[in-house]
């Protein structure tokens, strides 16, 4: 199978899912959850869908600021500041007004401080672990490109998942929060996993075939390991999917992260890590 043949349709269409993340990140940015903007979360059920105007004016009557609304069918997440007790015990009776049937799913509060706190917290574990793992790969493989394009897959795959929340924020009102940052780390180390076991097979290889190039043992390592690959992924992807369509409202963002997170990884292994490590090896031979 000459899978590498392909490259060049490889890093046109992972070029593309960056720069199209990138283009939805500038110009619609995230819906930020509690964890990273601070103030109040409420998602709440609203079987009769009153429109935002209604809702609007319920918090208007309470003199509490409405910062965003956020619909998923009859589910309703609202964004405001702190407020109190009381405060929220006049929301529910005013809500109870508007619609006989409604019902609180989950009220979040946070401060703006732990919030920022969560963010740099985030970027610096990325920065950490995209190093340790560049000089750890590169140290047991005894070539830094090996760890370079690792990491460059890992940071390709993380890219898209954040940009595909930018879109399916601004579509659907999909949030980031700590769950979302859970996912992100976990389809990194994911990612990496599938393209170190491909690597150490091409190091086997190299080992008992050193008349073949580097393009053909690329070609023979994946033959070799992508059945694997793909099984594995299939039923992580099969689990996860039942999650985003069976599961609860709480966690179909989370499940749904990690879907893309797998998918991606599973790409990124083969068709982004591998021919990065082929170019790298031709810059070298040149």
């Amino acid at each position: 199978m000459n899978i590498m043949k392909f490259r060049p349709l490889f890093l046109f269409l992972s070029l593309f899912l960056i720069l199209a993340s990138i283009f939805s990140i500038i110009k619609w940015g995230f819906q930020l959850s509690v964890d990273f903007s601070g103030g109040s979360s409420w998602q709440v059920s609203l079987p009769s869908k009153p429109d935002d105007a209604q809702i609007k004016e319920v918090f208007a009557k309470n003199n509490i600021e409405l910062i965003s609304i956020a619909k998923n069918e009859d589910s309703f997440t609202l964004k405001f500041p702190n407020i109190s007790l009381e405060q929220k015990e006049m929301l529910t009776q005013d809500f109870q007004k508007v619609d006989p049937d409604f019902s609180n799913l989950q009220f979040d509060t946070l401060g703006p401080i732990l919030g920022k706190e969560l963010l740099m917290k985030t970027f610096y574990a990325i920065l950490l672990s995209s190093f340790s793992l560049l000089l750890f790969i590169g140290s047991r493989f005894k070539d830094l490109s090996f760890g370079a394009s690792a990491v460059l897959a890992m940071l390709h795959d993380a890219i898209i998942l954040v940009g595909s929340f930018s879109i399916l924020g601004h579509f659907f009102g999909a949030e980031i929060d700590a769950l979302f940052v859970t996912a992100l780390l976990t389809t990194l180390s994911a990612s990496v996993h599938d393209t170190v076991v491909t690597f150490d097979r091409i190091r086997e290889l190299k080992k008992f075939s050193t008349r073949l190039d580097w393009v053909e043992l690329s070609n023979q390592a994946v033959s070799e390991v992508i059945v694997r690959s793909i099984n594995n992924s299939m039923t992580i992807i099969f689990m996860l999917l039942s999650l985003v369509v069976l599961g609860g409202a709480s966690t179909r963002w989370f499940a749904m992260a990690l879907l893309i997170g797998v998918i991606c990884g599973t790409y990124s292994s083969t068709a982004v890590a591998i021919p990065l490590m082929l170019l790298s090896k031709k810059k070298k031979e040149k």
